[in-house]
C-alpha cells in the first residue's frame, strides 16, 4: 500500500480546500516545486497532484506549476484535473507525467477512457469522486445520478492501472475515513483502489490495515500539511503492513 502525498493546485500555489469549495482554501506552499521536493526528501514514492482551477475550467490551467514539479522530482507523479480529451493526455504523458487521472472524462466519455487505456496501457487511471455514493464531475460542482461504483464496473475489464476514489463529503474536514465505502468499492472491482479523502491521523491508515481491504494505495493532504499525520511514521506503518 502506497502513501500519496496530495498536491492540489490552485491559482499556482499548493493549497487544500474543504470538500472542494474553492472559496474554502488553505495556502501550505507558494511553491508547489518545494513541496513536492520536500515529499521526496521524507521518502514518498509517489505525488498526486491535481490542477484544481483545470478542473472547472475543463483544461490545463497550472501547467506551469505541474512543470516546475516535474524538473524538481524524480519520484513519479499522477496528474488529474482539466484532462478531457487525448490531445491533453498524450501531451501531459509526454512532458514526464507517470499517469493521468481521468474523472470527468470517465462519466460523460467511457469510450474514450478506454481507447486511452489501449493507446497508453498501465498510465491511465479513472478518478471516481462520490458525494453520498453518487458520482460528482466537474470539479465536484455537479453531482450525477450514477452510483460510484456502478460507474468503477464499467471498466472493470478496459485496462485502468489505478481506480482513485474520493469521499466529497469528508475531503479535508479530517473527520476521518469510510472504510465501509471504500471497501465496497474495492471489493467490487479487481482494478487497484486508491482511497483518497478524511485521513486524519496515523489511526486511519490503521483502520484499512486492520480492515484487509485490498487496497493500492491511499492519498493524503491536509493531515500531512498540518502534522496531524507524521510522514515518518505512516511510511514505516505501511512499509511494516505491506510486509
Amino acid at each position: 500500500m502506497i502513501l500519496y502525498p496530495a498536491i492540489d493546485l490552485k491559482d499556482g500555489k499548493c493549497v487544500r480546500l474543504i470538500q472542494g469549495d474553492m472559496e474554502q482554501e488553505t495556502v501550505f506552499n507558494e511553491n508547489p516545486a518545494d513541496q513536492a521536493r520536500l515529499f521526496e526528501s521524507q521518502g514518498f514514492e509517489w505525488l498526486h497532484v491535481v490542477d484544481l482551477n483545470g478542473a472547472f475550467a475543463g483544461k490545463p490551467v497550472n501547467a506551469s506549476a505541474v512543470e516546475g514539479i516535474l524538473n524538481a522530482v524524480e519520484i513519479p507523479l499522477q496528474l488529474g484535473g482539466g484532462i478531457r480529451d487525448m490531445d491533453t493526455i498524450e501531451a501531459w504523458l509526454d512532458t514526464g507525467v507517470r499517469r493521468v487521472i481521468l474523472g470527468t472524462l470517465a462519466l460523460r466519455k467511457p469510450d474514450l477512457v478506454k481507447e486511452a487505456c489501449v493507446e497508453f496501457p498501465g498510465r491511465i487511471a479513472v478518478g471516481i469522486d462520490a458525494k453520498g455514493g453518487k458520482v460528482a464531475v466537474e470539479g465536484w460542482a455537479e453531482v450525477s445520478e450514477m452510483e460510484a461504483v456502478d460507474l468503477a464496473r464499467k471498466f472493470e475489464d478496459a485496462g485502468v492501472a489505478a481506480l482513485i476514489y474520493t469521499d466529497i463529503d469528508r475531503d479535508g474536514v479530517l473527520t476521518g475515513v469510510n472504510v465501509k465505502a471504500v471497501t465496497a468499492m474495492a471489493n467490487a472491482v479487481a482494478i487497484p483502489v486508491i482511497a483518497s479523502g478524511g485521513v486524519a491521523s496515523i489511526d486511519d491508515l490503521k483502520s484499512f490495515i486492520e480492515s484487509e481491504v485490498r487496497l493500492d494505495g491511499i492519498i493524503s493532504g491536509r493531515a500531512l500539511y498540518d502534522g496531524r499525520l507524521d510522514a515518518a511514521e505512516a511510511l514505516a506503518l505501511l512499509k511494516d503492513g505491506n510486509a
